[in-house]
């Protein structure tokens, strides 16, 4: 079963997203800050994180992503980022921070699920 990471700070949206992915047939651990998404991710390496930017703590969404990206046993676990940030300069640091995709708050439920299907790994790969 694919094993998604949500990490967002904002209780409604965090449960809204959780949902979505479980009524699906996903496996969801959702936290609420980048210091517990990097913890979780180390002790149990996601398939896919669905990732806030703005976080509250010493970790925003941009460092998650790096230290996602420098940690071998997540380097290669796709990141899509949901943020209310749409400016190019966010996209680009988080581009350049290694995400996948971006989807801009409000997003579409049915797209955000398409790019959770096209980037998680086959079953048993």
């Amino acid at each position: 079963m694919t094993r998604i990471l949500v990490v967002e700070d904002q209780d409604s949206i965090r449960k809204l997203i959780e949902a979505l992915v479980q009524a699906r047939g996903y496996a969801v651990t959702a936290v609420s800050n980048g210091a517990k998404a990097i913890d979780t991710a180390a002790v149990s390496p996601p398939d896919l994180v669905l990732l806030d930017l703005m976080l509250p703590g010493q970790y925003d969404g941009f460092e998650v992503c790096r230290r996602l990206r420098a940690d071998p046993s997540t380097r290669d676990v796709p990141v899509v980022i949901i943020s209310a940030l749409d400016d190019s300069e966010s996209r680009a640091k988080a581009t350049a921070a290694g995400a996948n995709a971006y989807y801009t708050k409000p997003f579409s439920p049915i797209a955000l699920l398409k790019e959770i299907e096209r980037l998680k790994k086959p079953d048993g790969a």
